[in-house]
């Protein structure tokens, strides 16, 4: 059966591929986007185009993960016009490159609000929702920079996305009694397919990028044409894609906790898998085992009925959400 998706950042790269591959799966797809009748809007009649040609659910919303009141709107539209939600998949970033000490810190604080307060302005609208319905799925768009092989120039970018990444597998834990399951999907570098270094920002004060440039001259130009050496003949950002279809496809309390498409083998994936085994065995030492999957302990205890509060929650929600909007 269909479900329907929230995408964030789907004008393009892995959020717009993936909301095409899960559109033909089937899915009622919602891809987010700001600026949708602005800067965005040729990237909203191309998802347009998209959806009538291939005979697929595929629509777009308004979505600014820099706004709680974007992304409240954006939720009540799509629980007024699909009249659920059972996925959402935190994608929006924003990358930046040049030396780290030319950033000043406002500019870090930028970056962080894109890639990881962001996700919690978009948790914050939609995990009432799922939670008073007992049933759901988050799905974090990662990078393999949280625990791989990381050049340098890219560091306010890799310090935000190991930031939500430590702040999903938190989450995790804290909405698997709620029987929302949680996955992270981790890409590796892609040196084509995506606007990450084409859109990416550099720091705006430029006096201290003259001594790094003596010592480091054409450094991210390297950095790419050895990434990109590193990757297969037939790495394709559509695998990222593919990767996350497969996720929401599979049923559910089965799915992976952590999944890595790393062409280039960064080393991510076996650092990972150690990090990840030790946070289930720590946590079945101090006898929360049962934080390690979703479940629904009131179900269990109490059969399918809603407790007073969550009755009374999704009651209210709509109203909740046209006085955010």
């Amino acid at each position: 059966m269909g479900k329907t998706i929230v995408i964030t950042g789907a004008g393009s790269g892995f959020g717009a591929l993936a909301a095409r591959a899960l559109a033909r799966s089937g899915h009622t797809v919602y891809a987010a986007m700001r600026n949708t009748t602005g800067r965005n809007a040729g990237r909203v009649a191309e998802a347009e185009a998209y959806a009538a040609e291939h005979h697929v659910d595929l629509r777009t919303v308004e979505l600014d993960v820099l706004s709680q009141e974007s992304v409240d709107a954006a939720v009540n539209t799509v629980l007024a016009e699909a009249g659920s939600l059972d996925v959402v998949i935190h994608n929006a970033g924003h990358m930046v490159t040049g030396p780290t000490e030319a950033f000043t810190p406002e500019e870090l604080v930028a970056v962080y609000d894109t890639n990881v307060l962001g996700t919690q302005r978009v948790n914050r609208a939609v995990l009432p929702h799922l939670r008073a319905q007992r049933h759901g799925l988050v799905l974090w768009i990662g990078s393999t920079s949280t625990r791989g092989g990381t050049p340098p120039y890219l560091a306010p970018y890799f310090a935000a996305k190991a930031a939500m990444d430590s702040l999903a597998v938190s989450y995790a834990a804290e909405l698997a009694r709620f029987n929302i399951e949680t996955s992270i999907v981790v890409p590796g570098s892609f040196t084509s397919g995506t606007n990450h270094f084409a859109t990416g920002g550099n720091p705006s004060e430029q006096t201290v990028v003259p001594a790094y440039e003596a010592r480091y001259a054409g450094l991210m130009d390297q950095v790419s044409e050895r990434l990109a050496a590193l990757a297969p003949a037939d790495a394709d950002v559509s695998q990222v894609a593919d990767a996350i279809v497969e996720v929401v496809d599979t049923p559910h309390g089965s799915r992976p906790f952590r999944v890595h498409v790393d062409p280039a083998n960064d080393g991510s994936e076996e650092v990972s898998e150690v990090a990840d085994r030790i946070r289930a065995e720590f946590l079945t030492r101090i006898g929360l085992d049962d934080l390690l999957a979703p479940h629904a302990v009131g179900q269990v205890a109490q059969g399918s009925a809603l407790s007073a509060a969550e009755a009374a929650l999704m009651t209210e929600w709509p109203d909740r959400l046209s006085n955010a909007s």
